[in-house]
């Protein structure tokens, strides 16, 4: 559809899921329970309308003008040009002038419907809110009665060329089937409270007539400025072409332990228990990248951005001058506070709009934190695997798992989604604990199947020869390997 025939909403996530916008000159309604944004969602739509110049008219059966001003203010809007015509005024229009033989809702609701036209025909505005239907339905007091005056207003939008939201608040009724007969879209808002943090807010379109929108549930936030919606991320349709090669850490072994490398367009999972040294493997190839000239995105769930310093330095790797000159971003990630789909959309823009060629995500298990199922994890991560891997990205991924030295397990299992697993372990030898460090996965080549000693040696992150003498050092409690010798046979024993 062309920007002439969509009417856009002033929200750039809804705006991406519709295709563009709303087409115009329908009616449309907008469900969710109390506090879900409605009112938000409707004030957008007409500030957006304000900014291209079209006349805006909200309706207000159910909060007054004031009300409606203080929401905009919160957000740093003004309703100066808009028109808003509020419950009270519209109640004195529709009181019955003098007693009929006719049922007084009938002639409160035709009184009300007559001041509803004449006010959108005073304002003859492109773009029409209506809050809230509810209120139209009690002046109704009959379903067939409130549909017919529905239809009368349906018409009036329509010949006078305006697009049209009716608000609905599923608080007071379930969803109107018969509103949604009427209309040319549903969009529903939800709203969920989590155990800890913040609630999750979630958008999905249910109708719209002619349009191939993005189906599913789509995070949304509330923020300062109005409702921010994050798509869901489809991996299928964002490709890029992007050269091949490999990126090294810039330690020999370590390089060595991968198959000479990690493959661009790849994603490895860096597991292991805590303390083992996860980071330090992500920080050394974060560094390579950087040394390179590869911008790096670095989310971090658990550890402050100060803390990452402080340990590259210990590595000698001075990540903070990338991190002052752009070429290194870290982010802070609230696990309680962000969204999937808000974090799926910061990776998104950072990609594609900074050019980024590798992400750090330390680590999954404050990822699945923010998650609010754990099976939703496993799809969201392979879509963003998926998006990354298109990109031509170098995805790394810490997992931490439980325990320390044995019956180590991990919250969620996504091994099978990674294309490289590189295996963390502690083992003990006289005393010493030392650490210990493998690849047993590797989907794009060949790579060593031995398991090597790490350790800091001088500032310097040293992957070392390989283990011998030992069997059990990433299965469990190690035991040194003893060589049995042939027994000698005694002269007078039979040969056998």
């Amino acid at each position: 559809m062309t920007p002439a025939t969509v009417c856009s909403t002033g929200i750039e996530g809804l705006d991406a899921i519709l295709a563009g916008g709303l087409p115009r000159d329908r009616m449309y309604a907008i469900e969710g329970a109390a506090g879900v944004g409605k009112t938000t969602l409707a004030l957008q739509f007409l500030m957006e309308g304000v900014q291209r110049g079209e006349k805006g008219l909200y309706i207000s059966l159910s909060e007054t003008k004031p009300e409606l001003e203080s929401v905009a203010r919160s957000h740093g809007w003004s309703l100066d040009d808009v028109a808003v015509v509020d419950m009270s005024s519209l109640q004195q229009l529709a009181a019955p002038a003098q007693s009929t033989v006719f049922h007084s809702s009938e002639v409160e609701l035709n009184q009300a419907t007559k001041a509803l036209i004449k006010n959108i025909e005073d304002a003859d505005p492109s773009r029409i809110v209506f809050d809230s239907l509810f209120e139209m339905r009690l002046l109704a007091q009959s379903p067939i009665r409130y549909r017919r005056q529905m239809l009368a207003l349906k018409q009036v939008f329509g010949l006078r060329k305006c697009t049209v939201l009716l608000l609905e608040d599923t608080t007071l009724v379930p969803s109107d089937m018969q509103i949604a007969n009427l209309v040319n879209g549903v969009i529903q808002l939800e709203s969920t409270k989590t155990d800890y943090g913040s609630e999750r807010r979630r958008l999905s379109i249910t109708k719209l007539r002619g349009v191939s929108f993005i189906g599913g549930s789509h995070d949304y936030v509330i923020r300062k400025g109005g409702l921010q919606v994050f798509p869901r991320l489809i991996a299928y349709d964002r490709f890029t072409d992007y050269p091949t090669g490999i990126a090294s850490s810039g330690v020999k072994n370590l390089d060595a332990l991968v198959g000479g490398g990690l493959n661009r367009g790849t994603s490895s999972l860096i597991l292991g228990p805590a303390g083992s040294g996860k980071s330090i493997i992500v920080t050394q190839f974060a560094y390579a990248a950087a040394e390179r000239g590869d911008r790096v995105l670095v989310l971090s769930f658990e550890e402050s951005t100060r803390n990452m310093m402080e340990r590259a330095k210990l590595l000698g790797v001075p990540l903070d001058q990338h991190v002052a000159n752009g070429i290194v971003t870290i982010m802070q990630i609230d696990p309680a506070d962000v969204t999937p789909g808000e974090l799926a959309q910061v990776v998104m823009n950072r990609v594609e709009k900074h050019d980024v060629k590798v992400v750090v995500i330390d680590s999954l298990n404050g990822y699945l934190q923010a998650m609010p199922q754990e099976q939703f994890l496993i799809l969201h991560m392979h879509e963003l695997l998926a998006f990354l891997g298109r990109q031509g990205v170098v995805t790394l991924l810490i997992l931490a798992q439980h325990g320390l030295v044995i019956d180590m397990s991990t919250p969620v299992d996504v091994t099978y989604l990674a294309d490289t697993v590189v295996v963390l372990r502690y083992f003990e030898v006289h005393g010493h604990i030392r650490k210990a460090i493998s690849v047993v996965k590797r989907r794009n080549g060949p790579h060593e199947n031995t398991i090597r000693e790490m350790s800091i040696v001088n500032n310097r992150l040293v992957i070392g020869e390989v283990i011998e003498g030992f069997q059990g050092v990433l299965t469990g409690p190690p035991v040194t390997e003893i060589v049995s010798k042939p027994k000698r046979r005694h002269a007078s024993e039979p040969a056998t």
